[in-house]
């Protein structure tokens, strides 16, 4: 029997693999299955962000005097009504997994002691065992941290209604798309970053994005010293650089990033962050257990946790598929989508435009805000590096994006292709056009 430990993304893709294949696979999953990507993250951004970019479009067409009002959100309704969505898709996702073969036992922990396997303090015995154990939310040692109103992604469902006046704590993609969300939501928002905000992004994207939050207060380089208050949370001290600063907040939303899961795994070899060790095919230190999806310390990212669940069964079946984490896609949800695929910009030359009218797009046209394309490219061979876009459907340019990068696709082989009209991807024609400047040895580093 294969024992799988976590029914998030990685565990459920590689418990399934693996039953498919004809092995005897049980996957034991303490609470809901999905993981964190249902519960706590992709999901209930997707379903808060939604609900908020009705807002910002109503707000739009009222300032145009088109529509006759914004409207409110009420907002333990829709808590009310996320949580019954998640739980269908739960349903959905338990009803795919068991119909593969998999075998699912729910409420239990599941731990690992070397080669060892227990759940619910039980030893189990298992030929091959998969941790996918995930992770849990970055949580800053700082005094006031426990106190009644400060919430992560967690805890998020408990908030009883829109915050008067929110600090977000942490400085990327999370703490940008809730700063969005609530901001829409009609509460005054603070964000503390450590550094500086969306360090990681493309800075084209991230300029794009300080427009999108405009009126978020983004507080860079600075660090929340203590939460405080009478019996709740009312305030914040913070060390900005231009000396200490008091934030009042009725609540403050955790945003710090992931830390791997593994508390319960022991006699492997570990990261000084608790990440699980593994080569790429996903082996532990341990022969016969791999380990796969967040708790390796790989990017939190539900496709990378898939692809990694894949090569984990890939593995234990003999046909190793090493991970390959050259060109991922990413993307950011704010009033559109953000998107990229990263490269090496001191390899290529860039080129960029803003995106055009579109679908979702037509009325920014006003204030400038119909997005962004821009592409790397190699002025020699013509391969694109890298691919940054902002947009209604940025997400899944930059997915095919991606994969037409791993494939070796250059900016030449766009002369042949064909779009339908109306589009908001501005990706396409630039590199259609940096085909042309390259021919004419006008595209040079």
């Amino acid at each position: 029997m294969i024992i799988v430990l976590g029914g998030g993304p990685a565990g459920r893709v590689a418990a399934m693999q693996l039953a498919l294949a004809g092995k005897e696979v049980t996957l034991v999953e303490k609470k809901g299955i999905g993981g964190q990507c249902l519960h706590h993250g992709c999901m209930v951004v997707c379903a808060l962000n939604d609900a908020a970019r009705v807002v910002s479009a109503a707000r739009t067409l009222h300032t145009m005097g088109i529509a006759d009002r914004v409207p409110e959100i009420d907002f333990p309704r829709l808590l009310e009504e996320m949580a019954a969505v998640q739980q269908k898709i739960a349903s959905i996702l338990d009803a795919e997994t068991k119909s593969t073969g998999v075998e699912v036992w729910y409420g239990r922990e599941g731990s690992l002691d070397g080669r060892s396997v227990t759940v619910d303090g039980e030893e189990v015995r298992a030929g091959a065992v998969i941790a996918a154990t995930g992770s849990f939310p970055r949580i800053p040692d700082l005094p006031g941290i426990g106190l009644p109103g400060v919430y992560n992604p967690h805890t998020l469902s408990r908030m009883p209604g829109i915050p008067r006046d929110l600090l977000i704590i942490g400085g990327g993609i999370m703490a940008a798309e809730f700063a969005f969300i609530f901001r829409e939501f009609g509460s005054r928002v603070h964000l503390a970053a450590r550094s500086r905000f969306l360090k990681g992004l493309d800075p084209k994207l991230t300029d794009l994005a300080r427009k999108d939050l405009s009126g978020v207060d983004i507080i860079e380089q600075c660090e929340v010293r203590a939460l405080e208050g009478p019996g709740r949370v009312a305030g914040a001290e913070l060390e900005a650089p231009g000396g200490p600063r008091r934030v009042p907040c009725d609540a403050v939303f955790v945003a710090a990033g992931l830390v791997p899961n593994s508390g319960m795994l022991h006699g492997l070899q570990k990261g000084p962050d608790g990440r699980v060790l593994v080569d790429r095919c996903m082996r532990t230190s341990v022969p016969g257990i791999w380990a796969c999806g967040d708790v390796t310390g790989s990017p939190c990212l539900t496709p990378v946790a898939r692809h990694e669940g894949m090569a984990a069964a890939a593995s234990i079946l003999g046909e190793d598929a090493p991970m390959d984490y050259r060109f991922i896609p990413q993307s950011m949800n704010l009033s559109r989508e953000y998107a990229f695929v990263s490269g090496d910009p001191d390899t290529a030359v860039s080129i960029s435009t803003p995106g055009p009218a579109g679908p979702g797009t037509f009325w920014e046209v006003p204030s400038g805000m119909t997005g962004l394309a821009r592409v790397l490219v190699d002025p020699e061979t013509g391969a694109v590096k890298g691919v940054s876009t902002a947009g209604p459907a940025a997400g899944i340019i930059a997915a095919y994006q991606a994969f037409l990068m791993k494939m070796g696709v250059d900016v030449h082989a766009y002369s042949r292709f064909m779009e339908v009209h109306p589009m908001s991807d501005g990706v396409y024609p630039l590199e259609r056009y940096a085909s042309q400047q390259l021919q004419n040895g006008h595209l040079k580093k």
